[in-house]
């Protein structure tokens, strides 16, 4: 397997951020599914993107509305795509830990 970051890594990582989707479709694909910097930013914008949906329909649903104000998070968002184009690996405060000890992906 091969750990070396190139310039397709960085980019498909950085636009997995951004569209959720991208993710599964490296996660399908073979060639990139054995990239672990793809692999590793695919599961981690997927997750994220399922947590961050089911907390804001539960706060959409309890406060009446009142879960758009979650609408910041997408600037994270957007700062961990800048960070993976740049080839760093994003790590999630409590969601790594648990992908990881789930088998999702392997520490880098």
């Amino acid at each position: 397997m091969n750990t070396e970051v190139n310039d397709q890594d960085k980019l498909m990582s950085a636009v997995t951020w951004i569209i959720p989707i991208v993710g599964i479709v490296i996660l399908l694909v073979e060639d990139m599914r054995n990239r672990p910097f793809q692999k590793w930013h695919a599961v981690s914008s997927i997750a994220f993107s399922v947590v961050f949906f089911v907390i804001l329909t539960i706060l959409s649903i309890v406060t009446f509305g009142f879960g758009g104000c979650l609408g910041i998070l997408w600037f994270i968002v957007i700062w961990w795509a800048i960070k993976a184009y740049q080839g760093e690996w994003v790590t999630l405060p409590v969601l790594t830990d648990f992908m990881i000890k789930q088998g999702w992906i392997a520490k880098p």
